[in-house]
């Protein structure tokens, strides 16, 4: 006789059915602690010089010369820090390098969509070529024409209301200027691939409107990489503030060097105490990380967004 399917695996119950049988949890996979433990070692190695830096400039230069920058603290203070911003005049050095940074991050991102929306949305005559051409200058060293740069800025002339040495040369507007013709070439590049991801239908449409060139580039299409627009500012900004080359080149008056030169102030001829240039260097990455922190949301979105098409 065939017993029942339903009656198989009775468990007292008045109805008969069958109790289900326990689920199995799924095995865990491998990696499920390595991965997190990974990027926590990661994070911490690039952490490590950041977080030696602020211990330091906390210490007193006596203490970790005894006990070394290892060891526990007695006290920590915030002396460091107040001397390093009145001795290095940090503030002057941090307008000179708004006056480059900011100019140059504006008109380097109003040009780079300019040309980013001619090849990436309008039938432009070698536009491809063009595009290749301002991403083989993001290859050039900026050594090799160091130079002819210098030559050259020599011999521009500026009116006395413009600069105090008559020239090109010495003045804030080089560093804008050359910083403008380093960094265009990648924003071209980024602004150009993130445009090709825009839906076409949005252009199309527009055009059906009656719109021009002009209104497609300004009201439409320049709004919606607002998001790849901040992204670039943050690195372009992150990148302009650092650099240090440039300025040793191009500027002679100590008066009018960026703020990552004020650390120089900061060193000794014969003593240098470590920790209150640590203390400086921490004060100089300040701005940096806050408009990081400013612009976080921005950032990841541009980073994510031109990712798929359409």
């Amino acid at each position: 006789m065939t017993a029942d399917p339903h009656t198989a695996f009775d468990d007292g119950r008045p109805s008969g059915r069958r109790t289900p049988p326990l689920s199995r949890r799924p095995p865990r996979r491998r990696g499920t602690f390595g991965v997190p433990l990974f990027l926590s070692a990661v994070s911490v190695a690039f952490l490590a010089p950041l977080l030696l830096a602020v211990y330091a400039s906390l210490r007193p230069y006596e203490e970790t010369a005894e006990h070394g920058y290892f060891s526990w603290p007695d006290r920590l203070s915030l002396d460091y820090y107040r001397e390093a911003y009145t001795e290095s005049g940090m503030g002057k050095y941090f307008t000179n390098t708004l006056l480059v940074a900011v100019p140059a991050v504006i008109v380097t991102l109003f040009l780079a969509s300019f040309v980013a929306f001619a090849v990436s949305r309008l039938r432009v005559r070698g536009g491809m070529l063009l595009l290749m051409l301002f991403t083989a200058g993001n290859l050039l060293p900026p050594q090799v024409i160091v130079t002819p740069l210098y030559a050259l800025f020599l011999q521009i002339p500026l009116p006395w209301w413009m600069s105090d040495s008559l020239t090109l040369f010495d003045s804030i507007w080089a560093l804008i200027v050359v910083n403008i013709g380093f960094q265009m070439g990648f924003c071209v590049f980024v602004l150009s691939n993130f445009m090709r991801t825009l839906p076409k239908e949005i252009l199309e449409a527009a055009i059906v409107d009656g719109a021009g060139v002009w209104a497609q580039f300004w009201r439409i299409t320049l709004p919606l990489c607002r998001p790849a627009l901040a992204a670039l500012a943050t690195l372009e900004f992150t990148w302009i503030y650092n650099d240090f080359l440039w300025a040793l080149i191009f500027i002679s008056n100590p008066e009018k060097l960026p703020i990552t030169s004020s650390l120089n102030n900061l060193r000794g001829q014969f003593f240098t105490d470590y920790n209150l240039l640590a203390a400086g260097s921490v004060l100089v990455a300040l701005p940096t990380i806050l408009v990081f922190l400013l612009l976080q949301r921005h950032f990841i979105a541009g980073l994510t967004l031109g990712a798929g098409k359409g």
